[in-house]
């Protein structure tokens, strides 16, 4: 790691822990509700299941519907994981426990789905992802285990905000290394040219399925979160719409941008919740905001571009150097020009 990586690393984790204090603080002071603490952490859930989805929408380059089903096998996983080792264990190494068995669940899933469903390209493969999907949730709704249509109850809700938040940034720096490592580059080139990519000695089909278990696993766990702070699930939450809305917080932030996802799904999640007062418009202003999104910016925000605090740090010495350099050359000139 060079020096300047290690710099970067430091200012990032400043930054993080900023963050941590100042809405912890704010949440222990009453300056923000329970109402606002819970779209908080589903800010945070958001933001791990559609930074995981952009591991192989945006830098794998593979069209998948089917997130939500991940999701729920994560999700039903940990929590009936939770429900059995309750009595035996305390909060934080329980919630640990079971979002790891929610991970590994939904990652072992997504290598059964993906080593047939990554043959198929484009168009093919959202539709057998959206198919493979739903057929997870029809099996979760007719099996007795986890309580069918009726839903699954007596999950504990030991997910809090300062669990949700660490965990969203350890998800976030282990994508990020993972997408700058050789294995990262790899799975990049893929999406540039999957027949270059193989022709050059690239292992296309193993590089796929690890991508799509990755982001499957990640979804487990953000699934995971999301039953333990709820705390009772209903397989109708992880529909072919739940998918939809992931994916449309990965192409507004940018496809192969993480810094992008975690602003989009800030600004998708509060967004419905700011246009409630509209009622019957709601949902209308919320897509008449993404068309004109996708008509000036189809690249999304960041497009393939990550947003880096000492970059800002480093652009705004550079500017300030050169307006005291312009200041300088108008004085001299001014000088001169009086004589």
């Amino acid at each position: 790691m060079t020096k300047k990586m290690l710099k970067n690393y430091v200012v990032n984790f400043i930054v993080v822990l900023l963050f941590f204090i100042v809405l912890s603080l704010m949440m222990s002071g009453g300056m923000l509700s329970k109402y606002y603490q819970g779209i908080i952490v589903f800010i945070l859930i958001n933001v791990i299941l559609a930074s995981s989805l952009n591991l192989v929408a945006g830098f794998l380059g593979q069209l998948t519907l089917g997130h939500a089903g991940f999701m729920a096998v994560g999700a039903y996983a940990s929590a009936l994981t939770s429900i059995a080792l309750k009595s035996v264990m305390s909060d934080l190494p329980l919630l640990l426990v079971s979002l790891f068995v929610g991970g590994v669940s939904a990652g072992v899933v997504g290598i059964i789905i993906g080593i047939p469903a990554l043959r198929l390209r484009g168009d093919y493969l959202a539709i057998i992802t959206l198919g493979f999907g739903e057929v997870i949730r029809v099996i979760i709704n007719n099996i007795e285990i986890t309580g069918g249509a009726q839903g699954l109850t007596g999950i504990p809700r030991i997910a809090s905000f300062k669990y949700a938040y660490w965990i969203a940034v350890v998800i976030i720096l282990v994508l990020y290394r993972l997408t700058h490592s050789k294995q990262g580059r790899a799975i990049m080139s893929i999406r540039e040219d999957e027949v270059a990519a193989e022709a050059v000695g690239v292992r296309t089909t193993y590089y796929k399925v690890l991508g799509f278990a990755i982001a499957a696993a990640f979804a487990g766990v953000g699934g995971g979160l999301y039953a333990h702070y709820i705390a009772f699930l209903d397989p109708n939450t992880f529909n072919f719409m739940r998918s939809v809305e992931i994916l449309v917080i990965v192409v507004l932030g940018g496809m192969g941008s993480l810094t992008g996802t975690i602003v989009a799904a800030t600004v998708l999640t509060i967004l419905p919740e700011a246009l409630r007062g509209f009622a019957e418009f709601r949902m209308l202003l919320y897509s008449f905001m993404l068309i004109l999104m996708m008509l000036f910016r189809p690249q999304g925000l960041f497009g393939t571009g990550e947003f880096r605090w000492q970059g800002l740090y480093d652009r705004t010495i550079k500017l300030r150097k050169s307006l005291i350099k312009r200041e300088k050359e108008e004085v001299v000139d001014g000088t001169t020009r009086g004589e």
